[in-house]
């Protein structure tokens, strides 16, 4: 048939009560699993896009490969989405980057703290001793996220940033990956910001982009934030365990602290 195939007003309302069933079926098997000490069940987690990107494949897939009873449901989202979606019950937890103002009214875990570094083509950016002055920076060839990323604001935080130069003036781009700014600094030159964990995903060459700014090193918090405890609580505290561990031996915040500061997302 060439007519698109959809519900009646009924048949909608039929499935949003079956839906609500489903919930209500796996909520009672969250609660067996909870007070027979069982590590198992299903967690709606969301996640914002500049750390999913570099925890999903290790510190995540670490967590399910040894719970495989546990369940993820994973999605990339903004930080004022996660906050939405905490709130009307569709996500169970999220993480990012704190302190929010937006999230006080919920439950914060620390997960950790992690440094934020330049990512630059050749002759980009000045290096004093090796290091970057937040001041020196050509704020003509930086490439930013889209506004209402948090590691946008971190960058304008660090340094007083307005739109790359570098693009074509008939251009209007707006991007949501730092993975896609990497590729644009590649290929046409210019600065951008990175966070540390997206340092190892990064090809040896691209390493030699990797710059560090003076000290002291500005670094970012990330949470796990959740609205209320529930009996999912067990598989929330497991998960911030195996990421708190993890980050913990391979972050450089954790081998000299004094001599970092932070910087807030908003």
């Amino acid at each position: 048939t060439t007519h698109p195939i959809r519900t009646t007003d009924a048949g909608g309302e039929l499935i949003k009560e079956a839906q609500k069933i489903i919930d209500a079926v796996m909520e009672l098997r969250n609660k067996a699993n909870f007070l027979n000490n069982i590590l198992a069940g299903k967690l709606n987690l969301g996640i914002i896009p500049t750390v999913s990107t570099y925890i999903l494949p290790n510190e995540i897939f670490s967590f399910l490969n040894k719970n495989p009873q546990i369940e993820l449901n994973i999605k990339e989202m903004t930080t004022e989405s996660i906050i939405k979606s905490l709130k009307s019950g569709e996500l169970d937890a999220g993480i990012i980057s704190t302190p929010y103002s937006a999230a006080d009214e919920f439950y914060q875990d620390f997960l950790f703290n992690e440094e934020l570094m330049l990512y630059s083509g050749a002759e980009s950016v000045q290096k004093k001793d090796c290091f970057v002055v937040p001041e020196d920076i050509d704020v003509n060839k930086v490439w930013l996220l889209e506004e209402g990323n948090c590691l946008r604001t971190q960058f304008e935080n660090i340094c007083h940033l307005k739109e790359n130069s570098l693009k074509p003036k008939n251009l209007e781009f707006l991007a949501s990956n730092v993975n896609t700014l990497i590729q644009m600094v590649d290929k046409v030159g210019g600065i951008t910001i990175l966070s540390e964990i997206g340092v190892q995903q990064l090809s040896d060459v691209q390493k030699q982009k990797v710059s560090r700014f003076i000290k002291p090193f500005p670094y970012r918090e990330i949470s796990l934030i959740y609205y209320k405890p529930t009996y999912k609580q067990k598989i929330i505290d497991e998960l911030i365990s195996e990421v708190r561990t993890s980050m913990e031996q391979k972050l450089n915040f954790y081998k000299d602290r004094e001599n970092y500061k932070s910087v807030k997302p908003e």
